[in-house]
């Protein structure tokens, strides 16, 4: 097509990629319009550029309303169906009362999901890394598609969708733990920016509604814990492995707690150990009890002379110690005739000592560094002393050592 000269305005045209490229570069920039959508057009540039643009008056469209041109994108990176398909939106929101060109300064201001993720993330510098990773994992493999929004660009509706394509695909607890942290990455920004919505908190009111998360309950101690034994036995071969299994039982630890014990942090003569990465984020310390003496004995007795660095070792782990163990769960569960998740002996562990021994509830939180209690008056209390934790963590030891190899002698005693 030639240069139209003078009269840009008139020269209208079905934009298609077959007439784009029939559209020449002049001396100065010119707009080829289309003949079907009103408002939407071609600029053709003298540098030979080429960019959808759509041109519209905001407000009800009158004369005296400002003539506002927005730029869809650019001809050579962008098919012209899409580019009219963008252009029926744009025009769309000018119909609703709305200002697009207005909407898209606002979202150049407004942070992406993405750069709002690192600032929640950077803001708790003493989050653990497994933590991070978590945290991680929960959202960008979910949200990976949003992280270039701007916050103002999701939606109620885009949270409601999102929410249930995940739990269809991931489960409910990964959409629970998706959609809370969404709802926890927006709360400092909408401070920030006025008139920004959390939109999480409008699905909510809207009538969204996480999942309810249940609760697993296992069946009695008795039952279950000479099945796992069993499990154990038949499926971990690693000495190292299946030593991290008993330790896990007869403290009722979490495993995050257990797999980073390092020697240094042993004092087998004192009978007395000591784990600084806890979950409260306050250093655990507890007696070794007879059963825990004989784990490390022989922990000990593999590592050497002089044992140094971690009591459960890995050679083929990067961090030098096992990391995940959540693999044996279904083979445990199947050798021994009973559903085993780490956690569980936990679970057994604390119904051992509260409802068998009927130790003092205070008593068990702290051997199992549960959180500090919101009673105030126990908030008070001095902590227990390792001579006080020492009885009651044998008896419970005893018990559950008791409960795995013959069950019926314990019911007996407990009777």
């Amino acid at each position: 097509m030639k240069n139209p000269g003078k009269r840009t305005a008139r020269v209208k045209l079905t934009i298609a990629k077959r007439a784009i490229d029939g559209c020449k570069p002049a001396d100065k920039p010119w707009i080829a319009w289309d003949d079907r959508l009103t408002g939407f057009g071609v600029q053709i540039h003298p540098s030979g550029i080429k960019s959808y643009i759509v041109n519209y008056r905001p407000g009800d469209g009158g004369r005296a309303a400002p003539n506002k041109r927005l730029v869809i994108g650019r001809c050579d990176r962008m098919a012209p169906e899409l580019a009219r398909k963008e252009a029926h939106r744009l025009l769309g929101m000018v119909a609703m009362g709305e200002d697009p060109a207005a909407a898209r300064n606002r979202s150049r201001r407004m942070p992406s999901l993405g750069q709002t993720f690192e600032q929640y993330m950077k803001a708790n510098p003493k989050r653990k890394a497994i933590t991070n990773q978590c945290y991680r994992d929960r959202f960008e493999r979910p949200l990976g598609d949003w992280l270039s929004r701007p916050l103002d660009a999701i939606t109620r509706e885009d949270v409601e969708e999102r929410f249930n394509r995940v739990t269809e695909k991931n489960g409910w607890a990964t959409a629970n733990q998706c959609m809370s942290l969404l709802r926890s990455v927006y709360r400092r920004p909408c401070v920030d920016f006025g008139g920004l919505a959390n939109p999480v908190d409008l699905w909510l009111a809207g009538g969204g509604r996480f999942h309810h998360k249940p609760r697993r309950k296992i069946p009695p101690p008795a039952e279950v814990l000479p099945r796992w034994r069993r499990g154990i036995e038949a499926v971990v071969s690693n000495p190292a492995l299946r030593d991290v299994f008993w330790f896990g039982m007869y403290t009722g630890m979490r495993l995050g707690e257990v797999l980073p014990l390092r020697w240094e942090r042993v004092d087998r003569e004192e009978r007395v150990f000591r784990v600084e990465e806890t979950k409260t984020g306050t250093p655990l310390e507890l007696p070794i009890t007879r059963q825990l003496a004989a784990i490390l004995d022989r922990r000990w007795a593999e590592s050497g002379e002089l044992p140094d660095g971690w009591v459960f070792p890995s050679a083929t782990s990067r961090t030098g110690y096992f990391v995940k163990l959540t693999y044996f769960h279904r083979r445990i569960s199947e050798a021994g005739g009973a559903k085993f998740w780490y956690h569980g002996m936990r679970n057994c562990f604390i119904t051992v000592a509260e409802r068998d021994l009927m130790l003092p509830h205070a008593l068990t939180k702290r051997l199992v560094n549960h959180a500090p209690p919101n009673d105030v008056t126990e908030g008070y209390a001095a902590d227990w002393t390792i001579g006080q934790l020492r009885e009651p963590a044998q008896r419970v030891a005893d018990r559950i050592e008791a409960m795995m190899t013959d069950p019926g002698r314990a019911v007996v005693e407990r009777g």
